[in-house]
């Protein structure tokens, strides 16, 4: 299975997203620049983290227009797993691939910090390796994170099950004080109605390893691994 991974302008996470494919999980790995039209062949597409095009005009907002991004778009109409890592979950809901937006932080702050974000549904090729009600610990950096949207879209998401991932605290509930952004009803990560994108704020390449804090993140790339190479 080979990853791509979008460098944009002012992109700061296609390092730490190479690193987690390639050399945490041996898998092969490719950038692809931002003014690319060829995928280059590979099955999943990581959007990572960073500041494309400086946030500019609104997080994300511009990069969607990024010739790679009609690759992007394509691959995922095809059903080709595009996995959106903080400004990539940006860029996929301004791209149209997933519903909402990301908002200033609710206290208008930059929020570094580590964070638990329990597993709401366990049957997505993003999440196939945990459990319902599993809580994962997931560095989180963004000022933009505020997950928004609708009344009726949050209803169709939950009903979907399309909430994947929700901001709780310790004892794994959703409380103001666990949820680092104010993001409508505590949540972290949706996936799309089809199933193959998923973006979510925390960063689970950031999660890799114990020796540098949480090896979480694995399950995510690992249930990705299962999932597309079967």
């Amino acid at each position: 299975m080979k990853f791509g991974i979008v460098t944009f302008p002012g992109s700061n996470c296609d390092y730490d997203s190479y690193h987690a494919v390639a050399d945490s999980l041996g898998l092969p790995a490719v950038y692809l620049w931002h003014k690319s039209t060829d995928l280059q062949g590979v099955d999943v597409v990581i959007l990572p983290g960073g500041f494309s095009y400086g946030d500019y005009l609104r997080a994300g907002a511009i990069a969607r227009f990024s010739p790679i991004m009609q690759e992007v778009a394509t691959h995922a109409r095809a059903g080709g797993p595009v996995l959106g890592i903080c400004n990539g979950f940006q860029i996929a809901c301004e791209a149209g691939l997933l519903p909402g937006a990301l908002l200033r932080n609710a206290n208008l702050q930059f929020v570094s910090d580590t964070v638990r974000i329990r597993v709401e549904n366990a049957d997505t090729m993003f999440t196939s390796r945990c459990e319902v009600g599993d809580v994962l610990r997931i560095p989180v950096a963004h000022g933009d994170g505020r997950f928004t949207a609708d009344d009726n879209t949050l209803d169709r998401l939950e009903g979907e099950g399309r909430v994947v991932f929700r901001y709780v605290n310790e004892h794994g509930v959703p409380d103001a004080v666990a949820n680092p952004n104010g993001s409508m009803r505590d949540i972290a990560g949706i996936i799309s109605s089809e199933g193959n994108v998923l973006g979510l704020m925390p960063h689970p390449e950031r999660a890799m390893e114990d020796l540098i804090g949480s090896a979480d993140g694995r399950r995510i790339f690992e249930s990705l691994l299962a999932r597309v190479s079967a």
